[in-house]
């Protein structure tokens, strides 16, 4: 059995939208994976950050 696409099962952003499929990765500090899961909705908050991290100018850094 193959997958539908565009069945009524299929996954949708809650923001609206579309999300890359290939994921931004780091390394980051010892510790700092755990913590960051005992933040609640963390990978959205991380998504605004970087969005609010490219849109600033060179100057304001």
């Amino acid at each position: 059995m193959t997958f539908q696409e565009k069945n009524e099962y299929c996954w949708k952003p809650d923001s609206g939208v579309a999300l890359d499929k290939s994921p931004i990765c780091f390394k980051a500090r010892t510790g700092q994976k755990e913590e960051l899961k005992n933040v609640p909705d963390w990978q959205n908050k991380l998504r605004d950050y970087i969005d609010e991290l490219i849109n600033k100018k060179p100057s304001d850094l």
